[in-house]
């Protein structure tokens, strides 16, 4: 009722103001008719009158919209000042800056809501970019220790006196840490693979127990190597997904729960299907991780104890499985504690679209 009342003011305004200034406009050509003694027809003496009466009133809206629009940009202008300050030290890339949230008290105004935006990208710039730098550290780190012992040993190389035994040490260290930078290129290019606009994804339906059952005996020498005994029980499960994919994930645990299970120990793996998902679950008796490490263990890089890792972990394995579950729409969870081992679910739609 309001609003209508306004639009019924504004129009009644308009009219009187149209009224006003033809009546200006009939009184001024009845004053330039009389001073030259000539009168036009009634009709087109109306018409004159009509038109510069609108002449004169859009005169005078031209000015009051001129007014209005100048001091209205002045005060945005004002406004989008540290605005615009902000905008052109992110793009030097000072990702610090930050726009005063005063211009943002009322969030429904254009401004408030620009204000907030500008703030807010700045902050997700400078998260992005502490993420790169902190990338950037892990992997010359991870490049450069194995590139000290491969320079350190070649160089150990050249004494002449050496034995056969130290040399063929030697030379065994550098086809290890060979091995291990080769590792973390691999590793470092299938993540960045994984993480591209277009990653590689080729779903088809397999057998998903064939497929871990075939990995479990693949992994046989290193099992048995260790006397560990491997519980296992297979659903028969159809699933359609990448299956070299999912295969690197299979691969991956089966490896970490072999690994850090002691001689003796037991790795239990199991697949099944239950309320809509297949659930593949890898457990191992092995030292377990701590509560802090769990929280960061699918990181890339990062590290939980080292007795647990081992000196050739790249840090990168749970990182790339857990990017590849979830292309798959799926979840991967870990719960350990230390002492009594590790569990790996994880779980993926029983339908893929």
């Amino acid at each position: 009722m309001k609003r209508w009342l306004v639009i019924i003011g504004v129009v009644i305004v308009v009219l009187a103001f149209l009224v006003g200034a033809i009546s200006a406009a009939f009184l001024l050509t009845e004053w330039v008719y009389q001073t030259i003694g000539q009168h036009p027809p009634a009709f087109l003496a109306q018409l004159i009158d009509s038109l510069l009466g609108l002449i004169f009133s859009f005169l005078f809206f031209s000015g009051l919209s001129y007014y209005f629009g100048s001091r209205r940009g002045t005060r945005q202008a004002g406004v989008l000042g540290p605005i615009t300050e902000a905008l052109e030290r992110i793009a030097r890339g000072d990702f610090s800056a930050r726009v005063d949230s005063t211009f943002a008290q009322h969030e429904n105004d254009l401004f408030g809501g620009l204000v907030s935006s500008v703030n807010n990208m700045a902050l997700e710039l400078s998260r992005l970019e502490r993420m790169r730098q902190e990338f950037i550290s892990d992997v010359s780190h991870e490049i450069q220790s194995p590139l000290t012992s491969i320079r350190g040993f070649a160089e150990a190389l050249q004494d002449d006196q050496l034995s056969v035994e130290t040399r063929h040490h030697y030379l065994g260290v550098i086809e290890t840490e060979s091995s291990r930078l080769a590792r973390i290129t691999d590793n470092l290019l299938r993540l960045a693979a994984l993480e591209s606009d277009q990653p590689r994804f080729e779903p088809k339906a397999f057998r998903l127990d064939k497929q871990i059952r075939n990995l479990i005996l693949a992994c046989e020498p290193q099992w048995s190597a260790k006397e560990i005994d491997m519980d296992v029980s297979l659903e028969e499960v159809s699933v359609t997904a990448d299956e070299d994919l999912l295969g690197e994930v299979w691969t991956n645990l089966i490896h970490n729960g072999i690994k850090f299970t002691p001689p003796g120990g037991r790795v239990g793996i199991e697949l099944s299907r239950a309320n809509g998902e297949i659930q593949v679950s890898i457990k191992d008796s092995g030292i377990g991780i701590s509560e802090e490490d769990q929280a960061r263990i699918f990181e890339r890089f990062y590290k939980a104890d080292p007795a647990r890792t081992g000196a050739n972990g790249s840090g990168l394995g749970l990182a790339i499985a857990k990017k590849i579950v979830e292309m798959h729409r799926g979840a991967i969870q870990v719960e350990s504690q230390l002492g009594t081992g590790t569990q790996f679910t994880v779980a993926l739609p029983a339908v893929q679209e």
